[in-house]
């Protein structure tokens, strides 16, 4: 049994059941019914938007990104689905901090609340910076299957990198 990249924190006995799920083809078909299609948020402009919105419902006094992107140089491992940082930018002469948010590519076509859960994600980041137990409070504020859509998430991910989800491949 290879190690599931994604799910490498979680219990082992959970890792042999997630194991024999893929083997008899119940995840796949699990996670299908339960997210059947994809979001429509497609562009840069219509994530930052989508972003935006989100921020201004449940975080209106946290400073607003200034930029808000799909990254194609973005890969995706274990324990990163977007980055969140401040990009420092020379005006005149003094040196500014905008913050940017930046969500891997391959999330342009998932299910429309994983996108919501990474967005939140890295929302929850503009006020509290640490993985905390703070931070989760607010993405759970946020989302409150913030949890479980995490979750669901890294099974979906883990099946795609075993071309078990067939058309997600990236090409």
């Amino acid at each position: 049994m290879p190690p599931l990249k994604y799910l490498a924190g979680y219990p082992e006995d959970l890792q042999r059941e997630i194991w024999e799920a893929i083997r008899q083809g119940h995840l796949a078909i699990m996670l299908r019914k339960k997210y059947p299609g994809t979001h429509e948020v497609r562009s840069g402009e219509a994530l930052y938007e989508y972003t935006l919105a989100l921020k201004s419902r449940f975080l209106r006094s946290a400073e607003s990104p200034a930029k808000v992107a799909f990254d194609n140089r973005l890969h995706v491992t274990a324990n990163a689905f977007g980055l969140n940082g401040q990009i420092p930018r020379v005006q005149g002469n003094r040196v500014k901090a905008k913050r940017e948010i930046r969500i891997a590519s391959l999330f342009k076509e998932v299910p429309p609340e994983f996108l919501r859960m990474i967005v939140v994600h890295e929302l929850a980041h503009l006020r509290e910076r640490e993985h905390d137990r703070a931070f989760y409070q607010l993405c759970c504020h946020m989302e409150p299957g913030y949890h479980q859509l995490e979750f669901d998430l890294r099974l979906y991910l883990t099946l795609r990198d075993l071309d078990d989800w067939p058309g997600l491949q990236e090409g």
